[in-house]
């Protein structure tokens, strides 16, 4: 019996999400999608329910400045600025979920930046 793909990452996804609930502390969640054609990443209080903070290649002033929104210069554009909104809302540490995607490439380009920019995870 063979897992479909989606099936797979539902099951990561569904572990990720519970480790991070046991270790996060209280902590906001860094929650990242990757699309084929851009990445997305937000800032996300679980107790509350709301995002704090949000930024994705889709934005104009990165759209214009970007070759494209799905490479590895995209991710660290915005991991840079999700880092910069989260510190001017009052967010400084935070959990790192990466979803189910596997933490490599764009993802780890996008989690590094947003170190580089002042979250602390």
């Amino acid at each position: 019996m063979a897992l479909k793909k989606l099936d797979l990452e539902a099951r990561r996804r569904a572990r990720l999400r519970y480790q991070i609930r046991q270790k996060s502390g209280g902590r906001a969640r860094l929650s990242v999608f990757r699309s084929g054609r851009h990445i997305y990443a937000q800032i996300i209080d679980d107790a509350a329910g709301r995002t704090l903070a949000a930024a994705s290649s889709l934005e104009k002033t990165l759209r214009e400045a970007l070759k494209t929104g799905a490479d590895k210069d995209a991710a660290v554009a915005v991991g840079k600025l999700v880092a910069e909104r989260a510190l001017a809302a009052g967010i400084s540490a935070v959990v790192f979920d990466r979803g189910p995607y596997l933490y490599h490439g764009r993802v780890k380009a996008l989690a590094d930046a947003a170190r580089e920019g002042g979250l602390a995870f």
